[in-house]
């Protein structure tokens, strides 16, 4: 449950991030998919027996944000500078990241080529990979270097830190992500409540003419929110599959990432609170493990914890609605009185 709300803490913070800033960024799951193309090329790329593995698993992560960051500023500038719909150009985004995710994997090197029953499947970032010369024929191979053969570089072996929770918790895939996923939440809830930024966003979201009217710089708010927001989201895809425990099937232009949706959901719960989409996250992660679980040993469908997620975004997005209704309510019941 900790190991899968990890990049539902880090959508739901992009999402989050969006609607404080007055802009709905539905391109999470784009910028999810930028920041894991980007943290698995870099991971399983660079040699190992070069740079300590700590600082491979460093610049993959920075890396995947950096990639998310582009990938969000261009909804951002679209809206910023030609007033184009943000939810639109994150749409268009969404799309195209797939299918270029979809080619940049299919033409690398990166494929999972040691397992003969694998197909479209990248190898896990902790898989360790030599590149070898075998008879004058550079190929790779795995852990295992056959006899005779010249190990150019060693890649892979990359994997985020458990820290002791694979003690704390047996058995469970959960390690490190999970903190630094909590950290990077308590920053944003700083940066967006107790600096002059964060004030500047919320104004900008609040009214984005009034804020240009006060001397802020709307244009540059905006880039640099979507900007953020696409960190976040990329963030997630970069903590989870560095792992370790996860093989990221490349295929995607046949669905887009659940996880940049299921952000939507999150944020709402929260409320667009940084600290309570950590906890609205870990309950949505508990409601699919729930619904994997109803599959497996009941005869119920796993579907049913959809329905769930549904009403609560219904509810959620309902909220000032329902908030309305209580008030005439009292109104009423004050006036009968």
């Amino acid at each position: 449950m900790l190991f899968r709300a990890v990049p539902l803490i880090m959508t739901g913070l992009s999402v989050a991030l969006g609607n404080k800033a007055g802009l709905f960024n539905i391109g999470a799951a784009g910028q999810y998919l930028a920041g894991t193309a980007a943290s698995l090329y870099v991971s399983l790329s660079i040699p190992t027996s070069v740079l300590p593995v700590w600082l491979v698993w460093l610049a993959a992560f920075l890396a995947g944000m950096m990639a998310g960051a582009l990938w969000g500023a261009i909804p951002g500038l679209l809206k910023a500078y030609l007033n184009i719909n943000e939810v639109m150009a994150c749409i268009m985004t969404n799309w195209i990241a797939a299918n270029m995710v979809t080619w940049i994997f299919d033409v690398s090197s990166l494929k999972n080529m040691l397992e003969g029953t694998k197909s479209s499947y990248i190898y896990k970032t902790s898989t360790v990979m030599n590149d070898v010369i075998v008879d004058g024929v550079r190929q790779t191979v795995g852990a295992s270097v056959p006899e005779g053969a010249q190990v150019i570089a060693t890649r892979g072996g990359v994997a985020t830190a458990k820290l002791g929770l694979d003690q704390l918790f047996g058995g469970s895939q959960v390690n490190g992500g999970i903190l630094v996923a909590i950290l990077i939440a308590v920053v944003i809830y700083v940066v967006m409540t107790k600096t002059t930024l964060g004030y500047q966003l919320k104004a900008c979201g609040a009214n984005r003419y009034a804020a240009r009217y006060a001397g802020i710089q709307d244009r540059r708010n905006i880039v640099l929110t979507m900007a953020l927001a696409g960190a976040l989201a990329a963030a997630g895809g970069a903590l989870y599959y560095l792992s370790g425990n996860t093989e990221f099937f490349w295929n995607t232009y046949q669905s887009l990432p659940s996880e940049g949706f299921n952000g939507i959901p999150v944020a709402l719960l929260a409320i667009n609170n940084p600290l309570g989409v950590i906890f609205s996250a870990v309950f949505m992660s508990m409601l699919q493990i729930c619904g994997q679980k109803l599959t497996e040993l009941t005869a119920y469908n796993e579907y049913i914890t959809n329905v769930i997620i549904a009403v609560i975004v219904y509810l959620s997005a309902f909220m000032l609605v329902i908030k309305t209704w209580i008030g005439k309510l009292r109104s009423r019941k004050a006036v009968n009185k």
